[in-house]
Protein backbone atom coordinates (compact mmCIF):
# COMPACT_ATOMS: atom_id res chain seq x y z
CA UNK A 1 0.00 0.00 0.00
CA UNK A 2 2.88 2.36 0.68
CA UNK A 3 3.94 2.26 -2.97
CA UNK A 4 0.51 2.65 -4.56
CA UNK A 5 -1.00 5.92 -5.65
CA UNK A 6 -4.50 7.21 -6.44
CA UNK A 7 -6.18 4.94 -3.90
CA UNK A 8 -9.32 6.00 -2.02
CA UNK A 9 -8.68 7.79 1.29
CA UNK A 10 -8.01 5.52 4.25
CA UNK A 11 -10.24 5.50 7.29
CA UNK A 12 -8.43 6.91 10.34
CA UNK A 13 -9.22 5.15 13.64
CA UNK A 14 -9.72 7.03 16.88
CA UNK A 15 -6.45 7.46 18.82
CA UNK A 16 -5.72 4.88 21.50
CA UNK A 17 -4.46 5.63 24.99
CA UNK A 18 -0.66 5.73 25.32
CA UNK A 19 0.99 5.26 28.71
CA UNK A 20 4.52 5.47 30.04
CA UNK A 21 4.87 1.70 29.78
CA UNK A 22 4.06 1.97 26.07
CA UNK A 23 6.96 4.38 25.63
CA UNK A 24 9.32 1.86 27.18
CA UNK A 25 7.94 -0.88 24.95
CA UNK A 26 8.27 1.11 21.71
CA UNK A 27 11.85 2.06 22.57
CA UNK A 28 12.66 -1.61 23.08
CA UNK A 29 10.93 -2.44 19.80
CA UNK A 30 12.87 0.32 18.06
CA UNK A 31 16.17 -1.01 19.34
CA UNK A 32 15.16 -4.53 18.30
CA UNK A 33 14.39 -3.37 14.75
CA UNK A 34 17.71 -1.53 14.59
CA UNK A 35 19.60 -4.67 15.62
CA UNK A 36 17.69 -6.75 13.06
CA UNK A 37 18.55 -4.37 10.20
CA UNK A 38 21.45 -2.16 11.36
CA UNK A 39 22.79 -1.30 7.90
CA UNK A 40 19.57 0.47 6.97
CA UNK A 41 19.66 2.53 10.15
CA UNK A 42 23.30 3.50 9.66
CA UNK A 43 22.78 4.37 5.99
CA UNK A 44 19.76 6.60 6.57
CA UNK A 45 21.48 8.25 9.55
CA UNK A 46 24.56 8.95 7.44
CA UNK A 47 22.67 11.60 5.47
CA UNK A 48 21.69 13.35 8.68
CA UNK A 49 25.16 13.14 10.23
CA UNK A 50 26.93 14.37 7.11
CA UNK A 51 24.47 17.25 6.87
CA UNK A 52 25.32 18.34 10.40
CA UNK A 53 29.07 18.08 9.84
CA UNK A 54 28.90 20.02 6.58
CA UNK A 55 26.86 22.79 8.21
CA UNK A 56 29.35 23.02 11.07
CA UNK A 57 32.28 23.18 8.64
CA UNK A 58 30.60 26.00 6.70
CA UNK A 59 30.01 28.08 9.83
CA UNK A 60 33.53 27.38 11.10
CA UNK A 61 35.12 28.39 7.78
CA UNK A 62 33.09 31.61 7.68
CA UNK A 63 34.12 32.57 11.22
CA UNK A 64 30.51 32.42 12.39
CA UNK A 65 30.68 29.17 14.35
CA UNK A 66 28.45 30.61 17.11
CA UNK A 67 25.48 30.48 14.75
CA UNK A 68 25.83 26.73 14.67
CA UNK A 69 24.26 26.65 18.16
CA UNK A 70 20.72 27.70 17.10
CA UNK A 71 21.11 25.64 13.91
CA UNK A 72 22.00 22.56 15.93
CA UNK A 73 19.08 23.20 18.27
CA UNK A 74 16.69 23.38 15.33
CA UNK A 75 18.34 20.65 13.28
CA UNK A 76 16.39 17.82 15.01
CA UNK A 77 13.24 19.32 13.48
CA UNK A 78 14.37 17.60 10.27
CA UNK A 79 14.80 14.20 11.94
CA UNK A 80 11.24 12.92 11.30
CA UNK A 81 11.66 13.34 7.54
CA UNK A 82 15.09 11.71 7.60
CA UNK A 83 13.51 8.71 9.36
CA UNK A 84 11.01 7.94 6.58
CA UNK A 85 13.13 5.05 5.32
CA UNK A 86 13.30 3.64 8.83
CA UNK A 87 9.51 3.57 9.04
CA UNK A 88 9.43 1.45 5.89
CA UNK A 89 12.02 -0.95 7.34
CA UNK A 90 9.94 -1.38 10.50
CA UNK A 91 6.78 -1.83 8.45
CA UNK A 92 8.42 -4.60 6.42
CA UNK A 93 9.77 -6.31 9.54
CA UNK A 94 6.31 -6.10 11.08
CA UNK A 95 4.57 -7.56 8.02
CA UNK A 96 7.23 -10.19 7.36
CA UNK A 97 8.04 -8.69 3.96
CA UNK A 98 11.56 -9.14 2.53
CA UNK A 99 14.11 -6.43 3.24
CA UNK A 100 16.12 -5.24 0.29
CA UNK A 101 17.75 -1.98 -0.66
CA UNK A 102 15.79 -1.73 -3.89
CA UNK A 103 12.47 -2.32 -2.15
CA UNK A 104 13.09 0.06 0.76
CA UNK A 105 14.65 2.90 -1.22
CA UNK A 106 12.07 2.42 -3.95
CA UNK A 107 9.31 2.96 -1.41
CA UNK A 108 11.05 6.07 -0.09
CA UNK A 109 11.46 7.59 -3.56
CA UNK A 110 7.87 6.67 -4.41
CA UNK A 111 6.73 9.09 -1.69
CA UNK A 112 7.57 11.99 -4.03
CA UNK A 113 4.23 11.33 -5.74
CA UNK A 114 2.28 11.27 -2.49
CA UNK A 115 1.92 13.60 0.50
CA UNK A 116 5.34 13.29 2.14
CA UNK A 117 6.91 16.16 0.11
CA UNK A 118 4.19 18.51 1.36
CA UNK A 119 4.91 17.43 4.91
CA UNK A 120 8.62 17.88 4.32
CA UNK A 121 7.96 21.43 3.15
CA UNK A 122 6.13 22.18 6.40
CA UNK A 123 9.10 20.88 8.40
CA UNK A 124 11.64 22.80 6.31
CA UNK A 125 9.67 26.04 6.62
CA UNK A 126 9.49 25.57 10.38
CA UNK A 127 13.25 25.01 10.48
CA UNK A 128 14.01 28.10 8.42
CA UNK A 129 11.57 30.17 10.48
CA UNK A 130 13.37 29.09 13.65
CA UNK A 131 16.71 30.22 12.18
CA UNK A 132 15.13 33.60 11.34
CA UNK A 133 13.70 33.89 14.86
CA UNK A 134 17.09 33.04 16.41
CA UNK A 135 18.78 35.80 14.39
CA UNK A 136 16.03 38.25 15.33
CA UNK A 137 16.31 37.47 19.04
CA UNK A 138 20.07 37.99 18.93
CA UNK A 139 19.62 41.33 17.15
CA UNK A 140 17.07 42.48 19.74
CA UNK A 141 19.50 41.89 22.60
CA UNK A 142 22.85 42.74 20.99
CA UNK A 143 21.98 44.86 17.98
CA UNK A 144 24.14 44.53 14.90
CA UNK A 145 27.45 44.04 16.70
CA UNK A 146 29.51 41.15 15.34
CA UNK A 147 30.14 38.01 17.35
CA UNK A 148 33.76 37.96 18.45
CA UNK A 149 36.00 35.41 20.10
CA UNK A 150 34.53 36.40 23.46
CA UNK A 151 31.25 34.69 22.61
CA UNK A 152 31.16 32.87 25.95
CA UNK A 153 31.50 36.14 27.88
CA UNK A 154 28.71 37.62 25.78
CA UNK A 155 26.37 34.72 26.49
CA UNK A 156 27.11 34.76 30.22
CA UNK A 157 26.39 38.46 30.51
CA UNK A 158 23.01 39.72 31.71
CA UNK A 159 21.63 40.35 28.21
CA UNK A 160 23.11 37.06 27.03
CA UNK A 161 21.39 35.02 29.72
CA UNK A 162 18.10 36.80 29.09
CA UNK A 163 18.50 36.12 25.36
CA UNK A 164 19.02 32.41 26.06
CA UNK A 165 15.93 32.37 28.27
CA UNK A 166 13.73 34.11 25.71
CA UNK A 167 15.14 32.11 22.81
CA UNK A 168 14.78 28.84 24.69
CA UNK A 169 11.17 29.60 25.59
CA UNK A 170 10.19 30.59 22.05
CA UNK A 171 12.09 27.66 20.56
CA UNK A 172 10.48 25.26 23.02
CA UNK A 173 6.98 26.42 22.10
CA UNK A 174 7.74 26.12 18.38
CA UNK A 175 9.24 22.67 18.85
CA UNK A 176 6.25 21.50 20.91
CA UNK A 177 3.77 22.61 18.24
CA UNK A 178 5.77 20.99 15.44
CA UNK A 179 6.18 17.82 17.48
CA UNK A 180 2.43 17.61 17.99
CA UNK A 181 1.82 18.00 14.26
CA UNK A 182 4.45 15.50 13.08
CA UNK A 183 4.95 12.82 15.75
CA UNK A 184 2.71 10.29 13.97
CA UNK A 185 1.85 12.16 10.76
CA UNK A 186 4.84 10.95 8.71
CA UNK A 187 4.43 7.23 9.48
CA UNK A 188 0.71 7.73 8.89
CA UNK A 189 1.40 9.24 5.45
CA UNK A 190 3.72 6.35 4.62
CA UNK A 191 1.23 3.71 5.74
CA UNK A 192 -2.15 5.03 4.59
CA UNK A 193 -3.77 7.13 1.90
CA UNK A 194 -4.41 10.46 3.65
CA UNK A 195 -3.55 14.07 2.86
CA UNK A 196 -0.91 15.83 4.93
CA UNK A 197 -3.43 18.20 6.56
CA UNK A 198 -5.47 15.24 7.83
CA UNK A 199 -2.26 13.58 8.99
CA UNK A 200 -1.22 16.65 11.01
CA UNK A 201 -4.69 16.99 12.56
CA UNK A 202 -4.64 13.30 13.47
CA UNK A 203 -1.16 13.64 15.01
CA UNK A 204 -2.32 16.64 17.04
CA UNK A 205 -5.29 14.60 18.25
CA UNK A 206 -3.00 11.78 19.39
CA UNK A 207 -0.90 14.25 21.40
CA UNK A 208 -3.84 16.03 23.01
CA UNK A 209 -5.43 12.74 24.06
CA UNK A 210 -2.15 11.48 25.54
CA UNK A 211 -0.62 14.80 26.53
CA UNK A 212 1.42 13.63 29.52
CA UNK A 213 2.93 10.57 27.88
CA UNK A 214 3.61 12.41 24.62
CA UNK A 215 5.40 15.23 26.41
CA UNK A 216 7.59 12.60 28.07
CA UNK A 217 8.22 11.15 24.61
CA UNK A 218 9.13 14.59 23.28
CA UNK A 219 11.55 15.07 26.18
CA UNK A 220 13.16 11.69 25.52
CA UNK A 221 13.61 12.54 21.86
CA UNK A 222 15.17 15.91 22.69
CA UNK A 223 17.58 14.47 25.27
CA UNK A 224 18.63 11.50 23.15
CA UNK A 225 19.16 13.62 20.03
CA UNK A 226 21.17 16.14 22.03
CA UNK A 227 23.38 13.39 23.45
CA UNK A 228 23.72 11.88 19.99
CA UNK A 229 24.92 15.19 18.54
CA UNK A 230 27.60 15.82 21.17
CA UNK A 231 30.43 13.65 19.76
CA UNK A 232 30.41 15.27 16.30
CA UNK A 233 26.93 13.86 15.55
CA UNK A 234 28.33 10.32 15.63
CA UNK A 235 25.93 9.15 18.33
CA UNK A 236 23.09 9.72 15.87
CA UNK A 237 24.15 6.55 14.04
CA UNK A 238 22.41 4.70 16.89
CA UNK A 239 20.02 7.28 18.34
CA UNK A 240 18.29 8.24 15.10
CA UNK A 241 17.56 4.68 13.89
CA UNK A 242 16.28 3.59 17.30
CA UNK A 243 14.01 6.63 17.58
CA UNK A 244 12.86 6.23 13.98
CA UNK A 245 11.90 2.60 14.44
CA UNK A 246 10.36 3.37 17.84
CA UNK A 247 8.23 6.13 16.32
CA UNK A 248 6.78 3.62 13.88
CA UNK A 249 5.77 1.35 16.76
CA UNK A 250 4.36 4.33 18.67
CA UNK A 251 2.24 5.17 15.63
CA UNK A 252 1.01 1.58 15.47
CA UNK A 253 -0.07 1.70 19.11
CA UNK A 254 -1.68 5.12 18.81
CA UNK A 255 -3.54 4.31 15.57
CA UNK A 256 -3.87 0.52 15.40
Amino acid sequence: MTQQAHLPPSEIPAPEHIGINDLRDVLQAGFRDFMRAPLFGIAFSLVYVLGGLIMYAIFLASGQSWWFIPIAVGFPLLAPFAATGLYEVSRRLEQGEPLGWAAVTGCVFAQKDRQVPSMAMVIMLAFMFWVFVAHTIFALFFGLQPITSSTTDMLLSGPGLMMLLVGGTIGGVMAAVLFALTVVSLPLLLDREVDFITAMITSFGVVTKNFGAMMVWAGLIAVLLFLGMLPFFLGLFVVLPVLGHATWHLYRRALP
